[in-house]
Protein backbone atom coordinates (compact mmCIF):
# COMPACT_ATOMS: atom_id res chain seq x y z
CA UNK A 1 0.00 0.00 0.00
CA UNK A 2 1.35 3.39 -0.96
CA UNK A 3 1.83 5.98 1.73
CA UNK A 4 2.33 9.72 1.39
CA UNK A 5 4.32 11.45 4.15
CA UNK A 6 4.76 15.10 4.94
CA UNK A 7 7.20 17.14 6.96
CA UNK A 8 6.26 20.39 8.66
CA UNK A 9 9.08 22.31 10.29
CA UNK A 10 10.30 25.57 11.74
CA UNK A 11 14.00 26.16 11.12
CA UNK A 12 16.35 28.67 12.68
CA UNK A 13 13.85 30.29 15.04
CA UNK A 14 15.84 32.80 17.09
CA UNK A 15 15.06 33.49 20.74
CA UNK A 16 16.64 35.50 23.52
CA UNK A 17 16.07 33.57 26.73
CA UNK A 18 17.51 32.98 30.19
CA UNK A 19 18.36 29.27 30.21
CA UNK A 20 21.57 28.10 31.81
CA UNK A 21 23.01 26.20 34.71
CA UNK A 22 24.98 29.16 36.07
CA UNK A 23 23.14 32.01 37.84
CA UNK A 24 24.75 34.64 35.60
CA UNK A 25 23.29 32.90 32.53
CA UNK A 26 19.83 33.23 34.06
CA UNK A 27 20.46 36.95 34.65
CA UNK A 28 22.25 37.98 31.43
CA UNK A 29 20.42 35.67 29.02
CA UNK A 30 21.64 34.27 25.73
CA UNK A 31 20.66 33.76 22.11
CA UNK A 32 19.25 30.42 21.01
CA UNK A 33 18.35 28.91 17.66
CA UNK A 34 15.60 26.29 17.58
CA UNK A 35 14.67 23.84 14.82
CA UNK A 36 11.52 21.72 15.11
CA UNK A 37 10.74 19.08 12.50
CA UNK A 38 7.56 17.02 12.51
CA UNK A 39 6.63 14.15 10.19
CA UNK A 40 3.34 12.37 9.65
CA UNK A 41 1.24 10.49 7.14
CA UNK A 42 -0.95 12.56 4.85
CA UNK A 43 -4.47 11.80 6.01
CA UNK A 44 -6.51 13.96 3.64
CA UNK A 45 -7.13 13.98 -0.08
CA UNK A 46 -5.41 17.28 -0.79
CA UNK A 47 -8.09 19.53 0.69
CA UNK A 48 -7.19 23.03 1.72
CA UNK A 49 -8.19 22.92 5.40
CA UNK A 50 -5.83 24.00 8.17
CA UNK A 51 -7.62 21.65 10.57
CA UNK A 52 -6.30 18.68 8.54
CA UNK A 53 -2.64 19.44 9.08
CA UNK A 54 -0.15 20.49 11.73
CA UNK A 55 -0.42 24.24 12.12
CA UNK A 56 3.09 25.74 12.19
CA UNK A 57 1.74 28.94 13.77
CA UNK A 58 0.63 26.87 16.76
CA UNK A 59 3.93 24.99 16.65
CA UNK A 60 5.73 28.35 16.97
CA UNK A 61 3.53 29.34 19.92
CA UNK A 62 4.39 26.12 21.77
CA UNK A 63 8.13 26.55 21.19
CA UNK A 64 7.97 30.21 22.18
CA UNK A 65 6.08 29.48 25.41
CA UNK A 66 8.60 26.78 26.39
CA UNK A 67 11.58 29.03 25.57
CA UNK A 68 10.16 31.75 27.84
CA UNK A 69 10.23 29.46 30.89
CA UNK A 70 13.73 29.77 32.38
CA UNK A 71 15.34 26.38 32.90
CA UNK A 72 18.82 25.21 33.91
CA UNK A 73 19.10 22.60 31.17
CA UNK A 74 18.25 22.81 27.48
CA UNK A 75 17.28 19.15 27.75
CA UNK A 76 14.38 20.19 29.98
CA UNK A 77 13.25 22.78 27.43
CA UNK A 78 13.44 20.24 24.59
CA UNK A 79 11.57 17.57 26.57
CA UNK A 80 8.80 19.97 27.55
CA UNK A 81 8.41 21.16 23.98
CA UNK A 82 8.16 17.65 22.54
CA UNK A 83 5.68 16.64 25.25
CA UNK A 84 3.38 19.53 24.38
CA UNK A 85 3.61 18.92 20.63
CA UNK A 86 2.82 15.21 21.14
CA UNK A 87 -0.23 16.13 23.20
CA UNK A 88 -1.60 18.74 20.81
CA UNK A 89 -0.79 16.88 17.57
CA UNK A 90 -1.16 13.15 18.33
CA UNK A 91 -0.99 12.30 14.61
CA UNK A 92 2.66 13.43 14.39
CA UNK A 93 4.72 10.24 14.02
CA UNK A 94 8.06 11.94 14.51
CA UNK A 95 9.09 15.12 16.31
CA UNK A 96 12.66 16.36 16.34
CA UNK A 97 13.85 19.44 18.19
CA UNK A 98 17.31 20.92 18.30
CA UNK A 99 18.27 23.88 20.47
CA UNK A 100 21.54 25.72 19.95
CA UNK A 101 23.00 28.08 22.56
CA UNK A 102 25.02 30.67 20.66
CA UNK A 103 27.22 32.26 23.33
CA UNK A 104 28.80 29.76 25.68
CA UNK A 105 30.41 30.56 29.04
CA UNK A 106 33.57 28.69 27.95
CA UNK A 107 37.03 29.79 26.95
CA UNK A 108 37.72 28.99 23.35
CA UNK A 109 36.17 29.57 19.97
CA UNK A 110 32.94 27.58 19.85
CA UNK A 111 30.12 28.31 17.42
CA UNK A 112 27.37 26.88 19.65
CA UNK A 113 26.26 24.04 21.87
CA UNK A 114 23.51 21.69 20.73
CA UNK A 115 20.83 19.62 22.40
CA UNK A 116 18.69 17.45 20.13
CA UNK A 117 15.80 15.11 20.90
CA UNK A 118 13.87 12.88 18.51
CA UNK A 119 10.54 11.27 19.33
CA UNK A 120 9.11 8.53 17.12
CA UNK A 121 5.91 6.51 17.50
Amino acid sequence: MEKLRKKIALEGVRFFAFHGFYPEEQILGNEFLVDVITEMDVLNDGNDELSDTLNYERLFEIVSEEMQQTRKLLETVAFGTISRIKEEFPFADSIQISIRKLRLPLKGEIRNSLVEFTFTR
